[in-house]
């Protein structure tokens, strides 16, 4: 193939240890080497991959999570436009500035659908077996050659832009794939077992209402202590899902899994461990309250966490 998930990992790694660089250089970041080192680890990852062998990998992640901890990663100078700049600039782009961010959708769109079997000299040139994170790579990648063209900035200043971004979300960038990695822990501790006899022993799982809600809430509130879904979903699954759910109730195992994922993603709403969401934004949109994000959510996520229940009642 011509696009691999693997070409856009060396992208993303490349972009991680420039970024890492230019925090070395900057006098006006006050834990520069800290930082930089911080983003250098990250960068290995992606770039090594499964060439690392699994106890370096933990380790550098556990050096990263001290770095963090400590205060390691902190914002620097990024050489932007003042306020004058920007708003001239906004005003000669108009609504052009939207066709950048238009293009990811439709190109992730139109990948999915109408090159999935597009081959050049015999190559795919999407990855199969990962079609839509393909897409969305190639598609985020004409968007930053779009965005360079229509404001005539340069590929470096792009990346000045990407440092500010991820500077400003800081370690928050890594805390999604730390809680998926520990849902995944869970699982191979027996914590789903856990849950299981838990649920059985102390909870009236003898009514099919009573299984699901036990099943979508605690997805919600596993995802809620732990800030990912992905890390709650094989706790509930292997816990409530597949055996009460499944093996008592002979539910569909495939609105199981979707419905239970669309619960814990209600849970991502109402945490502030899904700092991705409901704590970089508050940071980057400058509000007083830190919870704010989490207040405006809650109403909305406490509803649609009632629909799911209703939808895997009726349709598992």
């Amino acid at each position: 193939m011509i696009f691999s998930l693997d070409f856009f990992y060396m992208v993303l790694g490349a972009m991680l240890a420039l970024i890492g660089l230019m925090a070395w250089r900057d006098a006006a970041n006050p834990r520069r080497r800290s930082t930089a080192v911080f983003w250098w680890l990250y960068a290995v990852v992606y770039l090594a991959g499964e060439h690392l062998p699994p106890a370096l990998a933990g380790a550098m992640m556990l050096l990263m999570g001290l770095i963090a901890a400590c205060g390691g990663v902190r914002l620097g100078r990024y050489g932007t436009r003042n306020e004058a700049q920007r708003q001239a600039s906004a005003v000669g782009l108009g609504h052009k500035l939207l066709l950048p961010a238009l293009t990811i959708p439709l190109v992730t769109v139109l990948g999915s659908t109408l090159f999935k079997d597009v081959k050049i000299d015999g190559l795919f040139l999407l990855d199969p077996k990962n079609l839509t994170l393909a897409s969305l790579g190639c598609g985020s990648l004409l968007a930053v050659a779009l965005a360079c063209w229509l404001t005539r900035a340069t590929p470096l200043q792009a990346m000045r832009e990407s440092r500010r971004l991820v500077d400003a979300m800081g370690w928050a960038v890594v805390l999604p794939h730390m809680l998926a990695v520990l849902g995944l822990l869970f699982s191979e501790a027996g914590v789903g077992k856990a849950v299981a006899h838990v649920s059985t022993t102390y909870i009236a799982m003898d009514t099919r209402l009573a299984a699901v809600l036990v099943y979508c809430c605690g997805m919600a509130l596993f995802t809620i202590v732990m800030g990912n879904g992905f890390a709650a979903f094989p706790v509930m699954a292997a816990g409530v899902g597949i055996p009460v759910l499944v093996g008592v109730y002979h539910a569909n195992p495939a609105p199981m899994a979707a419905i239970g994922m669309f619960s814990a993603y209600c849970g991502t709403l109402m945490t502030p461990m899904a700092a991705l969401f409901n704590v970089v934004p508050t940071a980057l949109l400058d509000l007083t309250d830190k919870n704010a994000v989490i207040k405006a959510q809650i109403p909305t996520a406490l509803a649609l966490l009632a629909a799911n229940v209703a939808l895997l009642y009726f349709f598992m």
